[in-house]
C-alpha cells in the first residue's frame, strides 16, 4: 500500500468556496487510490481520505443533487 504524506499531496480549494473568506472551505487532494479531505481553517487537523467511488457518489449529493 503506498501512503502519501502532507507534503507529497497537491492540496486545491473548491471553486465554489466564497471567495471572500478564504479559509471557510474544504480542501482536496487527489492520489492514484484515493482522494483526501480536509478544512482549510484546520491545516494539521483530522482529514478524510477516501475511496475514488465514495467521493464520485458525495460530490452530487454535497452539491445538491437530489436524484442520486
Amino acid at each position: 500500500m503506498i501512503r502519501e504524506t502532507s507534503a507529497e499531496l497537491l492540496w486545491f480549494k473548491s471553486s465554489y468556496s466564497d471567495s471572500s473568506n478564504s479559509n471557510e472551505c474544504v480542501e482536496v487532494a487527489t492520489a492514484p487510490s484515493v482522494v483526501h479531505v480536509c478544512d482549510s481553517k484546520n491545516d494539521q487537523g483530522p482529514r478524510l481520505a477516501l475511496s475514488a467511488a465514495a467521493w464520485a457518489a458525495f460530490v452530487p449529493y454535497a452539491g445538491g443533487d437530489e436524484s442520486r
